[in-house]
């Protein structure tokens, strides 16, 4: 079977908060944890870490890219790939979450098809992103 690639998961907010104290919850093991996953991040190039996704058991990570405060990306399991991109507007941020590496033909780890487990976390996502703007606007 070829590639059949899906569309990235991409959320893009506007955070009523400056851009050291978002890339701090996006970029650290603590602040990513607050409104993600327990986690052992380090923002270092190369660095290998795992998230805890509770019932999905424990995810090998990758750091790819550390751009502060700017970019922030990461290999997560097998095939995806999650990029956090931040913009300074001011005393304001825009955050965008992409969410890569789906595929129609691939299935995850624990043998569910990337296209069903695609809509959820597209909406999964959504949640997350509006409690990151909570964790960062407190």
């Amino acid at each position: 079977m070829g590639q059949e690639t899906l569309q990235d998961i991409r959320h893009t907010v506007v955070y009523n908060a400056p851009i050291q104290k978002v890339w701090d919850a996006v970029a650290t093991s603590e602040g990513l944890g607050a409104w993600f996953m327990p986690n052992d991040l380090q923002p270092v190039e190369g660095h290998e870490f795992h998230i805890n996704a509770g019932q999905f058991g424990i995810s090998p990570c990758k750091v790819i890219i550390v751009d502060p405060p700017k970019k922030l990306a990461f290999n997560w399991g097998k095939d995806w790939t999650l990029t956090f991109e931040l913009k300074e507007l001011g005393d304001k941020t825009e955050f965008t979450l992409i969410h890569s590496g789906w595929d129609a033909n691939k299935v995850t780890e624990f043998g569910a098809p990337h296209t069903p487990i695609r809509n959820n976390m597209d909406q999964g996502w959504a949640g997350l992103v509006k409690k990151l703007q909570a964790f960062v606007e407190a």
